[in-house]
């Protein structure tokens, strides 16, 4: 009950969260707090604030929930992976076009394993996954995290994507100086994907004209084969298109651009079945994800 009004900010929350009454709970921490002889939280007007005292108290109850999850997979796991519920998580383009694919692959595999997929932002994903709310991330990298495991499973180049017959895309490479030209339509501000073009620009000292951010990839893509922009996107965000002539692509002149994806999960003495298994699904479909561009 003390980590469900910490993680939810309020006892309301982790009276919904719980399905317990909120003076149930109320007693509860009052009881506790009366037997550590210490306030453990601050009620304000607002929700609550953790004492220090409390500080020391979540770090062992974290501790000790991590502990009786690790104790129930391993148990779990002397059985055959049956049933169960497995919590992914990833961005939009992971969720258009890589997860699909494996999802159906494992659900062939394991009929009765209950697969929940979440999109959002790293940040965002990244909370769920060390409240315990998803059990696995697949991620542009790089993510760091003391307490994180991660695993690199994909590295894609990143080309320049034009409309069809556009003038900057008739040349097998594009220049910086080239590119700045054109009105770009690029991924978010903030995440790994348009960090690597950002720092591309700051290495070419080029300044370029940025007319849309989005963290769809459909929708950039729409306004490029449109004609509105141009944009640098990673190869298996398009390959199909590619490889069907939608568009006008070349390479990047004077660096290799790529994109890097990975598994990210909480670590811990002992990898759960579940989480194995879709690695190893995974990486038995690896040839389907990403690749190289067709040769010009």
């Amino acid at each position: 009950m003390f980590r469900a009004v910490v993680e939810a900010g309020s006892f309301t929350g982790a009276s919904q969260r719980l399905h317990v009454s909120q003076s149930a709970i109320s007693r509860q921490l009052k009881l506790l707090e009366e037997e550590l002889g210490t306030l453990l939280l601050e009620r304000t007007g607002r929700g609550v604030n953790v004492t220090p005292e409390g500080h020391i108290l979540l770090t062992a109850a974290n501790r000790i929930w991590r502990d009786m999850q690790e104790v129930v997979a391993q148990i779990a796991d002397t059985q055959k992976l049956q049933r169960g519920v497995i919590s992914l998580g990833g961005g939009m383009t992971v969720c258009l076009h890589i997860l699909p694919k494996l999802l159906k692959k494992f659900r062939a595999l394991y009929k009765n394993v209950d697969l929940r997929i979440t999109t959002g932002t790293a940040d965002q994903l990244l909370q769920a996954l060390r409240a315990h709310d998803l059990d696995l991330l697949l991620l542009t990298l790089p993510i760091l995290g003391a307490d994180l495991e991660v695993v690199p499973v994909l590295k894609e180049e990143m080309l320049v994507i034009t409309a069809k017959n556009h003038v900057l895309t008739r040349t097998r490479s594009v220049d910086a100086r080239s590119l700045a030209r054109y009105p770009l339509i690029l991924f978010e501000s903030g995440s790994n994907t348009r960090r690597v073009v950002d720092d591309f620009l700051l290495a070419q000292k080029t300044t370029c004209n940025v007319i849309m951010e989005t963290e769809n990839v459909e929708i950039i893509k729409a306004m490029v084969a449109s004609g509105l922009g141009v944009t640098i996107l990673p190869y298996g965000a398009l390959a199909s298109d590619l490889r069907q002539g939608r568009f006008g692509w070349a390479r990047i002149r004077g660096a290799h651009l790529y994109r890097e994806t990975g598994w990210v999960y909480l670590k811990s003495a002992h990898r759960p079945r579940s989480i194995a298994e879709v690695l190893r699904v995974f990486d038995q479909m690896r040839d389907q994800f990403g690749g190289k561009p067709p040769g010009r």
